[in-house]
């Protein structure tokens, strides 16, 4: 199996759109393109304040590192309060909502899936232990590790994958892959019928 790897370190930070943080993008698609269909991202949170707004966007949201954060998400009545940590499931919401975020105690380091509704659909959970995943055809598998690293193995071998890496591939594992770590997380984006 072809997994491709891609490192935080080597992400560059970029201002996130509203200027309020910044992110490193780790994998986009199709890359070098303002409009892309999926993306995934690590941000950096220092100061309480809103998110960039993303209309006909899909939002998951996990915290990496730090105490966690407090997201209010909607406006007037219809407002809504989730509180995220690293023990939290992955958190998806609409990216045109208003959100403010608050931190719980200090800056914060969360994983950003981002997927246009139009294009892909597409789900993220956490990997703590061991994971047995399937893909249909077509999907883009992808797994973030946090500090302790990852094992992927199959019955054709086994693959270890570096901390603070994201190691993707686009030929979707149809069967038998197992993912092994304490701290990771595991993406699944398929294309819309």
């Amino acid at each position: 199996m072809n997994w491709q790897h891609i490192a935080l370190a080597n992400a560059t930070p970029l201002p996130w759109k509203n200027g309020g943080g910044t992110t490193r993008e780790l994998l986009a698609w199709p890359p070098g393109v303002a409009d892309w269909h999926w993306r995934m991202s690590v941000a950096q949170v220092d100061a309480d304040g809103p998110f960039s707004l993303f209309e006909g966007v899909q939002r998951w949201f996990a915290v990496l590192d730090g105490a966690g954060v407090e997201l209010a998400l909607g406006q007037g009545g219809t407002m809504q309060t989730q509180r995220l940590t690293q023990q939290s499931d992955a958190f998806c919401f609409d990216g045109a909502l208003p959100v403010d975020c608050s931190l719980l105690d200090g800056p914060t380091q969360d994983f950003n899936l981002m997927v246009r509704s139009a294009h892909a659909q597409a789900q993220l959970q956490r990997v703590r232990g061991t994971l047995a995943v399937s893909a249909q055809n077509g999907s883009v598998c992808a797994l973030w590790t946090g500090a302790s690293g990852a094992v992927l193995r199959d019955a054709n071998g086994v693959w270890p994958v570096p901390a603070q890496t994201l190691a993707w591939t686009s030929a979707a594992p149809a069967q038998g892959l197992h993912i092994d770590s304490p701290d990771a997380l595991y993406v699944e984006i398929a294309p819309c019928p």
